[in-house]
């Protein structure tokens, strides 16, 4: 029998006869969950549509050219004479500079979390971190010109020689593209990291570990889904990015993954056919989508093998 003066706890049948019950006197709360229903509605729509118009452009490029010419080819030259159109030339031009701006941007990322996670001051991290955070705002096409007049006129050039670096080259984007995404790596890596719980931190310490100790034997495992999560964020906005590349990288499709070459990337030959003079339906127009389709196959590919990782790797803490 219920005390007199508390509230009786409610399961099964009575909790959902009384929610209903709520629902019916609470038009307000129904015009919220209607707008929340309407945006995952209009996002799911969206992507549904962008699917469906990759899918129906991608088949009409590969009307045209064959599907094993587009896979084995090692030559992307589809303005000129012979065309052709293997995808190896931009995938490579994509992942080279995915390459070196991850081995720069992806260690001292890392270590900025850490530092402002285990041994920043309150204060200290209260300035560091928004100063970091900063970068992030600067626009792409400002961090395209540093990368062309500054990092390789007034950095690479003068240290590797003149010869040895072109004017556009795949190093001085990934230079430029490391310090665009470090701040993405290292304040979703430390926000991963400020919410492990502190008892962890603390039987650690307990039991004589040293701070670096604890720093990555304790904290960093139970973070590690969230670091993978910053981690898939820089690679998308890397392999995403347009401006820096086209700008700073070059135009010149070649299998390479040395970074002091000119290269295209996926993203940098989809502008500058969109910007070109290429006329709707002809085979160079249709080419933007099926690099698109290639793109989003390999952006869904990265997603999925991440999920599996973060699953089988990811401990849970009570």
């Amino acid at each position: 029998m219920p005390i007199p003066g508390t509230r009786t706890q409610l399961r099964g049948a009575d909790l959902e006869r009384v929610m209903r019950k709520r629902w019916s006197k609470a038009p307000f709360e129904r015009l919220i969950v209607l707008s929340l229903w309407l945006c995952g509605t209009v996002s799911m729509v969206t992507t549904i549509l962008i699917v469906l118009t990759l899918a129906e452009e991608t088949r009409a490029f590969f009307m045209e050219v064959p599907l094993k010419d587009f896979i084995f080819d090692t030559k992307w030259t589809p303005q000129f004479e012979p065309t052709h159109f293997g995808i190896w030339p931009l995938v490579f031009g994509t992942l080279n500079v995915l390459l070196w701006s991850m081995l720069m941007a992806l260690p001292l990322g890392l270590a900025a979390a850490i530092y402002l996670s285990e041994y920043a001051h309150p204060n200290t991290r209260r300035i560091l971190k928004p100063m970091l955070e900063a970068l992030a705002g600067v626009p792409t096409v400002v961090y395209a010109f540093f990368a062309l007049t500054v990092v390789t006129q007034d950095i690479l050039r003068p240290i590797l020689g003149q010869d040895r670096v072109p004017i556009f080259n795949a190093l001085s984007a990934s230079i430029v593209m490391a310090v665009m995404i470090l701040p993405t790596i290292a304040s979703v890596s430390e926000d991963a990291m400020s919410n492990v719980p502190r008892d962890l931190r603390e039987g650690a310490y307990g039991l004589g570990a040293t701070r670096l100790e604890v720093a990555f034997r304790v904290v960093f495992p139970a973070a590690l889904g969230g670091i993978i999560a910053a981690v898939l964020l820089a690679v998308a906005r890397v392999i995403g990015e347009t401006m820096i590349v086209a700008v700073a990288a070059g135009s010149t499709p070649q299998i390479t993954l040395n970074p002091l070459n000119s290269v295209q990337t996926m993203t940098g030959y989809m502008l500058a056919i969109g910007l070109g003079d290429s006329a709707r339906g002809t085979v160079d127009y249709t080419s933007i989508f099926a690099v698109g389709s290639t793109l989003f196959v390999f952006t869904f590919c990265a997603n999925v093998a991440a999920s599996i990782i973060v699953k089988k790797f990811k401990e849970q803490y009570e």
